[in-house]
């Protein structure tokens, strides 16, 4: 079986490179890629492949037209908007995921974002850096109301860690969630409660339909006047101008980004706001997360090797 791995931070981790090429010896990695592969690049790559390991790369109808000789895919990750699942089901592609592998270095980066930007870090290290002394310590994350839109495996574990700072917790998710919340001591609450009561918001959920430019001019505009902003999760649930214009004016005290749209961003005023944290993409980033993430792929697809049934999917 020739499998192919598109995703860069797979293919340059060497125990997960010794791993499947010892559960697979014909395999080709693509070490050196400068970001996901789509279209006509993604078809090329794939073209031989009998199984692959992909990350962002979108595989689409036209996609999968286009790879007849493709019987797996196993994903990099845990997210699964960049797949269409149902044209996979419909050809008999095995699909390979395991949901919330990822969670606690997403999680420490909504962390350390969140401490970041309530303790004004980033701001006076630059400012620092180039000679200015400048003592705004910003204001403690301990006590403050924090909201957090889906309390899936991600979701779950930041409220986990903002335990230790006494934060009082809400909660929106399209699922009932009242039974964790109540034994956990955090608040189910209605999106616009979410909105206006959060001094700082985290999203945590799948790019859907529904979520597509959720936060958008009139949410942002919803929000507690000086309240922060993380988004770690899809880029295209945050409407980047809104955003923009939001800290612009300053109705919004600061925002976290890990996801953009696109990929990567190419406004550099937005990068450059001061009160915008930018990172690159790296929340299920940390070593960790990528031994786990790729051990992952790995067994699913020596699972599907062995014959093993199509594990469970969130949806058809």
């Amino acid at each position: 079986m020739r499998v192919k791995v598109t995703t860069a931070s797979f293919s340059r981790t060497a125990e997960l490179r010794e791993a499947l090429a010892a559960a697979f010896p014909d395999v080709v990695f693509r070490p050196d890629a400068p970001g996901a592969l789509d279209g006509e690049g993604l078809t090329a790559f794939l073209s031989d492949a009998d199984a692959a390991i992909v990350g962002l790369d979108p595989i689409t109808e036209s996609t999968l037209d286009a790879l007849p000789r493709l019987r797996a895919i196993c994903k990099y990750g845990v997210g699964l908007d960049n797949v269409d699942l149902a044209a996979c089901l419909r050809r008999g592609i095995f699909v390979g995921w395991t949901p919330g592998v990822n969670r606690r270095s997403v999680a420490e980066l909504t962390l350390g974002a969140m401490l970041g930007l309530a303790r004004n870090i980033i701001p006076s290290a630059r400012a620092l850096s180039t000679g200015q002394w400048k003592k705004d310590g910003g204001f403690q994350l301990s006590g403050r109301t924090v909201g957090i839109l889906g309390l899936g495996h991600i979701g779950s574990d930041v409220a986990t860690l903002l335990g230790a700072f006494g934060c009082r917790i809400l909660v929106h998710d399209c699922l009932d969630k009242r039974a964790v919340c109540a034994a956990n001591g955090w608040q189910v609450v209605g999106f616009e409660q979410l909105l206006a009561d959060s001094e700082l918001l985290t999203i945590h959920t799948p790019l859907t339909p529904q979520t597509d430019h959720l936060f958008n001019a009139q949410t942002l505009a919803a929000m507690r006047p000086g309240a922060i902003l993380v988004n770690t999760a899809r880029g295209p649930i945050v409407e980047q101008a809104a955003l923009k214009a939001a800290l612009m004016t300053g109705a919004l005290g600061g925002a976290a980004l890990d996801v953009y749209d696109p990929e990567p961003p190419t406004d550099l005023e937005f990068l450059a706001l001061p009160t915008l944290l930018p990172t690159p993409h790296i929340g299920g980033n940390a070593h960790e997360a990528i031994v786990a993430m790729g051990m992952s792929a790995i067994e699913h697809l020596k699972a599907f090797a062995q014959g093993a049934p199509q594990p469970p999917l969130p949806t058809a």
